[in-house]
């Protein structure tokens, strides 16, 4: 049976020199770049290294379409992708950035390349664009600019930079409303936000910064419903990406009992129940964890949407099909949630009109 599959989660690599050759002369100095040597491949802000990663400790299968678009579609073909959820690469770390005006710059350098460089297949892929969130005047002015280019999705950092608003702040209130007015949803990428995406060094550190990422999506989701950002605002909503999801039922009930066991001490109060916020407003991305599957009861079938994380290495190609059987064999999934996870419910988010669902 042919199903629609659409990645909520996929990446591409900007030019090596988008930043270094874009940026005004006077904030060259701070801008994104890579460097590499035999062993380490450097994500740098100037000269700060902001983010080192070994190389060639992966293996396994070549991925050739991380900025190439010919490859990536024949990548796509073989691992039955039908489309994806663009984000960047670099650009991922420009939350580290603390100059409003250079994180500005850069990120409008950033969302003018990547919508040129899919602009001949957006019925194959939806970039997400970045927002500024240094200045809420930047935030809200890019966030303008980026509609008007047709962006359907615009991300925002996983955890609040130090210095920015928490999400439980009504500082926020105006860009959740704008978002909710524009139909755009926010996706909130794990690892961006914090001033280290490795937490730890020591004996299972591996493990343990990558399972760290959950942590980090639950404490911003509750920020989020508790603080009342996304009651107020009703008509936004929120996409968390690779954090996972099973995590999401029990983040909804916790919330429930406190709220009601608490309720003295509970303030702002909400219109609706936490769990009802998350139903209505929060969905994940997940590639393997079959526990979200068995807890939709709580969230409901929507809060899921299914990725590969392509081109990355932890992710799912090119086994993507036998992933995806093996995720619902057992689950008692009806025909039409899985249909919803794995492609539907983000093309409707999207408005991805290329999909017959």
């Amino acid at each position: 049976m042919s199903r629609f599959v659409f990645s909520a989660d996929a990446h591409v690599n900007e030019p090596p020199r988008l930043f270094l050759d874009g940026l005004p002369e006077h904030l060259k100095n701070g801008a994104l770049h890579a460097t590499r040597d035999e062993t380490f491949r450097d994500i740098r802000q100037g000269e700060r290294i902001l983010h080192r990663l070994r190389i060639n400790t992966g293996g396994g299968h070549k991925r050739g379409g991380g900025n190439d678009i010919a490859a990536r579609l024949v990548d796509m073909e073989a691992d039955g992708i039908d489309a994806e959820l663009i984000f960047p690469q670099l650009a991922l770390f420009a939350y580290c950035i603390e100059d409003p005006e250079l994180e500005l710059e850069s990120l409008k350098l950033y969302n003018d390349w990547v919508i040129d460089h899919f602009k001949d297949h957006l019925d194959k892929f939806v970039p997400a664009a970045v927002l500024p969130v240094r200045d809420f005047a930047n935030t809200l002015a890019e966030f303008q600019r980026i509609v008007d280019k047709g962006y359907r999705a615009a991300m925002l950092p996983c955890v609040t930079p130090e210095g920015v608003p928490h999400y439980n702040s009504k500082e926020w209130d105006p860009i959740f409303a704008f978002a909710a007015e524009q139909e755009i949803p926010f996706c909130l990428h794990t690892g961006t936000g914090v001033a280290d995406v490795v937490a730890d060094r020591g004996p299972g550190a591996a493990v343990y910064n990558y399972t760290l990422q959950m942590g980090q999506a639950l404490d911003t989701v509750t920020r989020l419903v508790a603080g009342g950002v996304l009651d107020r605002n009703p008509k936004a909503q929120v996409l968390f990406i690779e954090c996972g999801a099973s995590w999401l039922a029990g983040a909804a009930e916790r919330m429930d009992e406190v709220y009601d066991a608490h309720h003295m001490f509970v303030s702002p109060k909400l219109s609706r129940k936490p769990s009802e916020v998350i139903r209505d407003q929060v969905k994940c991305s997940f590639q393997y964890d079959r526990a979200c599957l068995m807890s939709r009861s709580v969230t409901g079938h929507e809060a899921m949407l299914w990725a590969s994380d392509y081109p990355h290495q932890e992710g799912t190609f090119p086994n993507s099909q036998e992933v995806l059987a093996q995720l619902f064999e057992g689950t008692g999934v009806s025909e039409q949630e899985r249909k919803d996870i794995i492609g539907g419910t983000a093309a409707r988010l999207f408005k991805f009109k290329r999909a017959t669902i």
